[in-house]
């Protein structure tokens, strides 16, 4: 692959941690403006060079960074724009609700041991008090007099850890106009009880809600599985995609009449993984509920799992402890022997996967993947038709930490493909600079990259949003 050097422009500073980089343009108005969301619940646009406030639900996040010494994954997670926003000034949220915060559905932190059979076999129980938090997916809608107003709840989602909630978590379909929500696995680590697997969960999914299907449901039941959900809000449900671990959204590529669907998958120790399809056969709620009720197996022809728990990209997920011999050296045993060869021939292979540990010269030791775009634009002629993804934290990067940026493409076959880093000239000084959000206009002609100087959500205004250019 050939070998790209860009620059990052930079376009605002001195914001919070930034969470979802996307343009729309406002009723009324002629260009494109940049979007960008906060997790502490933010959410401006830039306007002639100046940053402008669009809406601000603070009082409506919880309390984050409060237990976990201020290092958090909820907030204001996911944010789209209905692709008629022009004229209907549709938008949608997605956020961890104030006042939720409960104890969380295991006391202590979750290892799998394949030689326990309690540590395989856990199952999520007493669930309406052992739980995190709850995330709510909302409809909004931008007034006349431009304030924005909440019209009603799509769904009010029960998690059981503090982590794995998504991120850039609601995008709209072109292919099918319906709003795309992409949970994570619900938290913890090595996913405790399997929730990314069982088909009733709505951990661990990517979903499409039908948002113009008039729902008369003004405040949905607080649920974790699709079967306790009314009959009319599962009938505007369909499954997408499962065995995620966690997802930073989903991105759709337009090739010649049809889209290639992109979505990463966020690691455990091993490996990060992007995985790219173009059909799929998406099943219905209903479907899934009936078939359970009935005790019998929908047709899952044509639907996508990314293999998670039994698979952590194309590997197997293990267990990995250090070599007390040798310290260069790890041990790794399989996690879930029989859920990877239950997974091996139905699972998606992913398009291209990199390394929490590689000591190539031309790769790097990543940490966490956080944003996966596809670019379709002709000023960085080496990135055209590609996907571009980042990582939060190089592990080479020390002692001021820096992300990653790096691309692929898509075989014409259909096979795995390499992936080339993406060099960028950017002095960030003596500050650490993690990259935690990736984000496309409407064409995917631009790409924004969000850069902050610290892990921690309570250390504030550490954000710089650049558009990254030739």
């Amino acid at each position: 692959m050939i070998k790209v050097k860009v620059g990052l422009r930079p376009i605002v500073s001195n914001i919070n941690l930034p969470t979802v980089l996307k343009t729309t343009i406002l009723p009324g108005d002629s260009i494109e403006r940049l979007f960008i969301a906060t997790q502490v619940g933010e959410i401006f646009y830039i306007g002639n060079g100046v940053i402008r406030t669009f809406l601000d639900i603070r009082p409506r996040i919880m309390k984050l960074g409060a237990s976990s010494g201020g290092y958090d994954e909820r907030g204001l997670l996911g944010l789209a724009f209905h692709p008629e926003f022009y004229y209907n000034g549709l938008f949608y949220l997605h956020y961890s609700v104030a006042g939720t915060q409960g104890p969380g559905a295991l006391p202590e932190s979750f290892n799998p041991d394949p030689c326990d059979p309690k540590t395989l076999n856990l199952r999520w129980i007493n669930r309406e008090t052992q739980y995190d938090h709850i995330d709510t997916i909302e409809e909004w809608i931008l007034q006349s007099n431009g304030q924005p107003q909440k019209r009603r709840t799509l769904l009010n989602l029960r998690r059981p850890f503090s982590n794995h909630n998504g991120v850039n978590s609601l995008n709209f379909s072109p292919e099918t106009g319906k709003l795309v929500l992409t949970t994570g696995d619900g938290g913890s680590g090595h996913d405790p009880f399997n929730l990314s697997q069982d088909d009733l969960e709505i951990a661990g999914k990517i979903i499409e809600i039908d948002v113009d299907k008039n729902i008369s449901f003004n405040n949905p039941p607080i649920v974790t599985r699709f079967n306790e959900l009314p009959t009319t809000i599962q009938e505007t449900l369909m499954v997408m995609a499962k065995g995620v671990r966690n997802i930073p959204g989903i991105s759709f590529q337009r090739f010649y009449n049809q889209y290639i669907k992109y979505a990463g998958n966020v690691g455990q120790n091993l490996v990060e993984s992007i995985f790219s399809f173009v059909q799929y056969k998406p099943i219905s709620v209903t479907q899934l509920v009936q078939a359970s009720f009935m005790n019998s197996e929908p047709d899952k022809e044509g639907f996508i799992n990314f293999g998670w728990r039994g698979w952590e990209g194309a590997f197997p997920t293990s267990i990995i402890s250090g070599c007390t011999e040798n310290q260069t050296l790890d041990e790794k045993t399989i996690a879930y022997y029989n859920e990877a060869v239950t997974l091996s021939g139905s699972r998606l292979q992913p398009l291209t996967s990199y390394f929490h540990k590689d000591t190539r010269p031309d790769k790097f030791g990543g940490t966490a993947l956080t944003g996966v775009q596809a670019y379709m634009g002709n000023t960085i002629p080496g990135l055209t038709g590609s996907v571009v993804f980042t990582d939060l934290a190089r592990k080479d990067s020390q002692p001021q930490v820096k992300g990653a940026l790096a691309y692929t493409t898509v075989r014409p076959n259909g096979e795995q493909n390499d992936f080339s880093v993406i060099q960028t000239d950017y002095d960030f000084g003596s500050r650490s600079a993690y990259y935690v959000s990736l984000g496309t206009n409407l064409n995917q002609t631009s790409l924004y990259l969000a850069v902050y100087g610290s892990m921690k959500v309570t250390d504030f205004n550490q954000g710089t949003v650049f558009e990254i250019v030739p």
